[in-house]
């Protein structure tokens, strides 16, 4: 076998294409929506390499066109799951046993791939399928994917890389990565096509093995990955591909001997059980399991009297309304100086008035959809119970429509009590609630946001007094994982912003991080002795 210490790329992160009216991509882009509307799919479960379809189906539909079908997939079951994990177990020998610039070399073809060939491809899927305009699915689907894929080779070389800076004379110390010992369960969120993919990815690039199961409302994008996967050489059974019922997985997964890890993005309340189950399982597992999650935040914008009010203004109505406020960084409760409420108010409301709402195939419509009814109705309750509650003024939206599409206008609500429910409960949608707090009382305000929510993923301070941001940095530290100085709270960029919180946000495992890729490796350490000793007796016995 050839030896050599490799230099991989170095990573940049990948320009975002403008779509503008006129340009090359954006007359592909639309060629490919037309191209992927004009059929129906039939969307299979990969596992061991082979497609295995079955004959309970789910159904794929645009969020914002749900009688529109796209495509078909086959719903599986235990069965299927556990022959998931044998295939990757099977598959386990010979991919970690791969020289790493060999594995390397297959997620930067992917990389490569998506940057090129299936650009527009993966992106329709992205903008049918999960109702993302067609910017918000370029920063997800091509450009944060290709950054994964792209920064982790790189990360993945700077870990093996570190070794022990001491080997005294007649010893070699060295520390060799290894895969966990078993295979690793990525459980997938609808909303980031990049997080979709980077979660099972990052584990395999590794040399671990993956059973991958995606939310339902992503298959349409998850089986095109598993195509471009597979194109760029994937060995067959390192990534198995699932679409079966989350307890059902679960039975199977968590009692497994040889589960050695879950890498997870979803709801507080699914990681806290999942979390739970493996505890009470701990002594079934050949190790102890890595258990990495990232699980939604309730996000704020704190906006101090010294704040530029168009800033304020841009940065709130990008960070609550951009993808319909379904991202788990979304601003979603923001506190406003009184003094500059007025200012920011007018501002707000003359933007919001400019919003237009509809299909991601019409881009002129910066919102779309919410992904699917659930979602809807859970969304409208609020919406309903804010128009009766004394002391909530819904100063724009409020209305809401699921005729076509799932649509839920971008509403903004004041309150008067800043512990009120939709500034406290995530609602994961386009709902934004303002509460003003008067300008002496700025101090008190930061506890107030320290305290309000269990989450601590993003948050951000707009401010033009030094003072005030340094006070709020600190006061904050500890209530968002990701803070932003004068933006909105959302865009982590991989290699720029390594993204995760803490308390009920999860894990902080940094997607996006080399601190992510050691969470898939366990060290091991080897000592080797030249001239060892032959007599058992140390010099002060003499």
């Amino acid at each position: 076998m050839l030896k050599g210490f490799f230099n991989v790329p170095t990573p940049e992160n990948e320009p975002i294409l403008g779509y503008a009216p006129g340009s090359k991509e954006r007359e592909l882009l639309k060629a490919a929506l037309a191209e992927a509307r004009s059929k129906k799919g039939d969307i299979p479960m990969y596992i061991g390499g082979k497609a295995v379809h079955t004959d309970k189906k789910g159904t794929v539909t645009p969020p914002h066109d749900h009688q529109h079908v796209l495509a078909q997939y086959s719903i599986g079951d235990k069965t299927h799951v556990q022959q998931a994990i044998d295939a990757a177990l099977a598959a386990k020998p010979q991919w970690e046993n791969l020289p790493w610039e060999q594995r390397a070399a297959i997620f930067l073809k992917i990389a490569e791939l998506i940057s090129g060939p299936y650009r527009y491809k993966l992106n329709a899927a992205t903008m049918l399928g999960q109702s993302k305009n067609a910017y918000q699915a370029e920063i997800d689907a091509a450009c944060e994917l290709i950054d994964f894929l792209r920064f982790n080779v790189s990360y993945m070389a700077d870990i093996y890389k570190q070794q022990p800076p001491v080997s005294p004379k007649g010893v070699w110390n060295r520390v060799e990565q290894r895969p966990l010992e078993g295979f690793v369960f990525a459980l997938t969120p609808f909303n980031f096509t990049a997080i979709a993919a980077n979660l099972p990815t990052s584990a395999a690039l590794m040399g671990n093995v993956v059973v991958w199961k995606p939310a339902d409302t992503q298959v349409y994008a998850a089986n095109l990955l598993m195509e471009i996967f597979r194109e760029a050489g994937l060995p067959d059974g390192v990534i198995n591909l699932v679409y079966v019922d989350g307890p059902e997985a679960g039975e199977v997964i968590f009692n497994s001997p040889d589960f050695a890890g879950i890498h997870f993005t979803g709801s507080t309340a699914v990681f806290q059980n999942i979390w739970k189950t493996i505890g009470t399982n701990i002594h079934k597992y050949k190790t102890y399991p890595r258990i990495v999650g990232e699980t939604g935040g309730k996000d704020f914008i704190l906006v101090h009297a010294s704040a530029d009010a168009e800033v304020s203004s841009t940065a709130i109505l990008r960070g609550a309304f951009e993808y319909q406020g379904q991202k788990c960084s979304a601003a979603s409760r923001t506190y406003i100086a009184k003094s500059l409420w007025p200012k920011i108010k007018e501002l707000m409301l003359r933007d919001l008035a400019t919003f237009k709402m509809g299909g991601t195939e019409d881009f002129s419509n910066f919102v779309n959809a919410v992904i699917d009814d659930r979602s809807f109705t859970k969304l409208a309750k609020y919406i309903d119970q804010a128009k009766a509650d004394k002391g909530v003024e819904i100063i724009a939206g409020g209305n809401y429509d699921k005729s076509k599409g799932y649509f839920i206008e971008p509403t903004v609500l004041v309150v008067d009590d800043p512990k009120y429910t939709t500034m406290s409960e995530e609602l994961f949608g386009p709902v934004l609630t303002v509460y003003v707090y008067d300008d002496a009382d700025f101090d008190q305000v930061l506890a107030l946001i320290d305290t309000t929510s269990g989450y601590a993923l993003t948050g951000a301070v707009i401010a033009q007094d030094r003072y005030a941001i340094d006070k709020a940095s600190y006061a904050l530290r500890n209530a968002a994982g990701n803070f932003y100085i004068n933006d909105k709270c959302t865009g982590a960029v991989v290699g720029q912003q390594p993204f995760g919180g803490a308390r009920g946000s999860g894990t902080n495992d940094k997607a996006g991080s080399m601190i992510n890729l050691l969470r898939w490796v366990s060290p091991r350490t080897i000592k080797e002795t030249f001239d060892p000793p032959k007599d058992y007796r140390y010099p002060f016995m003499g």
